[in-house]
């Protein structure tokens, strides 16, 4: 695995950006998770997570996303929203982007790993599944038939071996030829070594570099910002977002969505409600204002 670090920003010893105005409250660290939790899954953002998330950011907390998104696929998501973070997790922890004065943003830290050896792996054991492989720059090469609401369809279509070439961020694989029980027990059953990985809610496997999650991520974030571990907020639905939920829930909230899998429940110390009952806005709204 390999690092790349680049840390600039124009922060003052509590996080705040040079002239910025003084938080009317003690801010959180908000870190959202998008589909399932943010955004539902006909890509709208209801208007009371909207006016919830904007009121958290408006009272002085530090609100940001945290996803397995692509940059590409979470950056233009923000104007909706009406959010200006400081950071942005993506790629499930391998990619944090700063933004920079001119309202652009910037990859200050980036995880690779060479994905030759999983691949062999997976691939050997799913030979009809679809694989994606995305690289530092947020680009996607693609082997395989991906279903056309995949997040990944926009990528470059390559031969299988093309995928060994990379430098990887993310690996993804798709099985729709299996359930979800039968396709973690065929995932269980591979043995997968010196790589994170994390199953969806479907065939979906989503693969980073050894060790690196949403929380590492979000524990580097939240060092540059210097705000307490006892201020951290975290809402997820997915099993991408357990390590995050348990590390927000250690000293501060762990937020599950209603819908979460028993398994994703297990992480957090708050349950609020689903994605339908707008469970977001819910547990945004109980921030201190």
């Amino acid at each position: 695995m390999s690092t790349q670090e680049r840390f600039v920003d124009g922060s003052t010893s509590d996080g705040g950006a040079e002239g910025a105005p003084a938080a009317r409250t003690k801010r959180w660290l908000v870190a959202l998770d998008i589909d399932g939790t943010t955004m539902r899954e006909d890509g709208v953002v209801t208007e009371p997570v909207l006016a919830a998330v904007r009121a958290a950011e408006a009272a002085g907390h530090e609100v940001m996303l945290s996803t397995g998104r692509s940059e590409g696929m979470t950056v233009p998501l923000l104007d909706g929203l009406g959010i200006a973070p400081k950071y942005l997790v993506c790629a499930n922890g391998a990619l944090t982007l700063w933004r920079r004065p001119d309202g652009s943003y910037e990859r200050v830290h980036v995880e690779t790993f060479d994905p030759t050896e999983v691949l062999g792996t997976i691939h050997g054991s799913l030979t009809n599944a679809a694989f994606g492989v995305e690289d530092e720059t947020g680009h996607f090469l693609l082997s395989g038939n991906f279903p056309d609401d995949a997040m990944t369809t926009t990528g470059e279509h390559v031969p299988f071996e093309r995928l060994l070439q990379v430098e990887a961020t993310r690996v993804v694989v798709i099985s729709p030829e299996h359930g979800l029980e039968e396709f973690l027990q065929i995932v269980e059953d591979m043995g997968l070594h010196k790589v994170s990985y994390t199953v969806g809610w479907t065939a979906w496997l989503d693969i980073a570099p050894e060790g690196v999650t949403k929380a590492t991520a979000m524990e580097r974030v939240r060092e540059w910002l210097d705000i307490p571990r006892s201020r951290v907020f975290a809402a997820g639905d997915g099993r991408n977002d357990i390590d995050m939920l348990r590390w927000a829930s250690t000293s501060g909230r762990g937020v599950v969505m209603g819908q979460a899998p028993d398994d994703v429940i297990d992480a957090g110390n708050e349950v609020t409600g689903s994605i339908a009952e707008d469970g977001l806005a819910a547990a945004l709204d109980s921030l201190p204002r």
